[in-house]
């Protein structure tokens, strides 16, 4: 006869701030989703910051590997990270127009990835369909972004807010579902 174990119900003290963190989150996102020009002056000022403390990294990584790359990176990352935080209107504006051209230039990799794994990959080891789909897409979103940057804008904003809603939804469902756990 098989041996029976016993479950049995433990309750777990889940925090109430995960609750309260996950409510606020979803209406963060609300309110990212209807304030595109806020949250891009927001996020101008995010990458700004991060560009002058990431740059800041290289240039002190630069002594310890006695690299003059890493301290002209160092350098260049704290001058772009200062032009960022200083002129947060022309930043916030012209980020749509880095998105396109990051989207183009991982497009174009995308594609040109696709193609030679297709040309190496007679024997069918590896699917190159969504990579070249992706691609694909990632082009003509870039051009799309550069010929209407309006659509750049609305795109962050609204990717930005969905994550930060289903960040909240996360943290409100692992308040609910995690308050019982079953255990063998």
């Amino acid at each position: 006869m098989a041996d029976k174990k016993e479950v049995k119900v433990v309750t777990r003290n889940v925090s109430f701030w995960h609750l309260i963190g996950g409510v606020l989150m979803a209406l963060l996102g609300i309110y990212v989703w209807f304030n595109p020009e806020v949250t891009m002056v927001a996020l101008a000022l995010y990458l700004g910051i991060v560009f002058i403390a990431v740059g800041v990294g290289y240039f002190i990584a630069s002594f310890s590997f006695d690299s003059g790359w890493y301290m002209v990176v160092g350098l260049l990352d704290i001058l772009v990270g200062v032009i960022f935080v200083a002129n947060l209107g022309l930043t916030a504006a012209s980020l749509p127009i880095i998105f396109a051209l990051w989207c183009l230039a991982v497009g174009v990799i995308q594609l040109v990835t696709a193609i030679q794994y297709r040309r190496y990959n007679r024997e069918g080891y590896m699917s190159t369909g969504w990579t070249m789909a992706a691609g694909i897409l990632g082009i003509v979103f870039g051009f799309l972004i550069l010929t209407y940057p309006a659509i750049g804008t609305v795109t962050l904003t609204a990717l930005m807010g969905t994550y930060i809603i289903l960040y909240g939804i996360v943290e409100i469902a692992e308040y609910v579902y995690n308050r019982k756990v079953i255990q063998y």
